[in-house]
């Protein structure tokens, strides 16, 4: 999992939502600087069965390769830990084991764990990553909803309150068997915070690393200004109309959960990958949410939770966690938190 130039294929129930993220999910700009000796070097790879691409400041070639293929090194140990999709996983491992002994673990698998426990009791279980038995069944790519009946019969499985953790022993434990850990709205968001302190680590004072549309950046580019993020407009028709907002990011995080990821529409309705914990099927109060914070791993799983609460509650939520965000209802209203009202710039047809 750790080489370089050889990239595990994706899953093909995952890889289907790249081009989402190619078309900018949530995408950064990065503004030349070909007048200082200090340069933006970039590289992207497959991982996590997404694409990652890194960006590091830095006034030689040779070492922002180095620091950017170190990184994808660290990602790719965390797949290897923390992959739904392969049976070789200590994610895996821990839900073949559910309902019969736990499992040790890395560290690292223990602390997203631990956070996503954090993100549920949060968000009153609206993010929950014991959702596993519910994902499985819908069927994105070949448009096929589950029928009501199983949906009602799997959601006893779904229940954060059940997954215990004996930090002594480095051990998980799921209660139920059946139950399925799945950390992909998580997952992704910790890796681009490891990401980032593994290039602090090393000497690079300023970077960027997107983990499909989660996001993290520190330090300045070149030019002396932050890094810019733009928001992609969730009903999005043309280039021209693919973001609503772009915002200047500095030693933060910002992810987008959005109900245009991975969906298909049957009979004027739309059927996506954001579930609703309780009720086994889609949420519906909002086609997207933006979260900015301090920590990828909780932009990433309270953009969900978020979306899941709805923009009510959703604003509570965020008002409480002190994190800033930006809420685009069903109706396509948009609702922003106050801290965040004079960081963000809208275009002209949205504000």
């Amino acid at each position: 999992m750790t080489q370089r130039s050889k990239v595990r294929s994706p899953d093909p129930r995952v890889l289907f939502s790249i081009p989402f993220f190619l078309l900018l999910t949530v995408y950064f700009l990065l503004l030349p600087s070909c007048t200082q000796k200090e340069k933006v070097y970039r590289k992207s790879r497959i991982l996590m069965d997404t694409l990652v691409t890194v960006n590091v400041v830095s006034d030689s070639a040779d070492k922002a390769e180095r620091a950017i293929d170190i990184v994808f090194d660290e990602i790719a140990k965390l797949d290897s830990m923390l992959n739904f999709f392969s049976d070789k996983s200590e994610l895996s491992i821990i839900n073949k084991n559910a309902g019969l002994s736990e499992v040790r673990v890395s560290q690292e698998t223990i602390e997203v764990i631990e956070k996503a426990i954090y993100a549920s009791e949060k968000t009153d279980g609206a993010f929950d990553a014991t959702i596993g038995p519910e994902i499985s069944l819908w069927d994105f790519p070949n448009k096929i909803k589950p029928d009501d009946k199983t949906i009602r019969e799997r959601l006893s499985l779904v229940n954060y309150k059940l997954i215990h953790i004996n930090k002594e022993r480095s051990t998980v434990y799921l209660e139920k068997r059946g139950m399925l850990l799945d950390l992909g709205g998580i997952a992704k968001g910790y890796a681009a915070d490891r990401a980032v302190a593994v290039l602090k680590r090393i000497g690079i004072k300023s970077g960027l690393v997107s983990v499909a549309g989660d996001i993290k950046a520190f330090g300045l580019k070149p030019d002396g200004r932050a890094w810019v993020v733009g928001i992609r407009n969730p009903r999005a028709i043309g280039n021209d109309d693919d973001i609503i907002a772009t915002i200047e990011l500095r030693d933060a995080a910002i992810s987008t959960a959005g109900d245009y990821e991975r969906y298909f529409i049957v009979d004027s309705k739309r059927y996506h990958h954001i579930l609703d914990p309780k009720t086994g099927y889609p949420a519906d109060e909002c086609q997207s949410v933006t979260v900015i914070a301090k920590d990828g791993v909780y932009t990433d799983s309270f953009s969900t939770g978020v979306f899941v609460l709805g923009p009510e509650r959703g604003m509570a939520a965020l008002k409480e966690m002190g994190f800033e965000g930006l809420i685009v209802d069903s109706s396509g209203s948009i609702k922003t938190t106050q801290g965040l009202k004079d960081r963000i710039e809208f275009k002209k047809d949205h504000r």
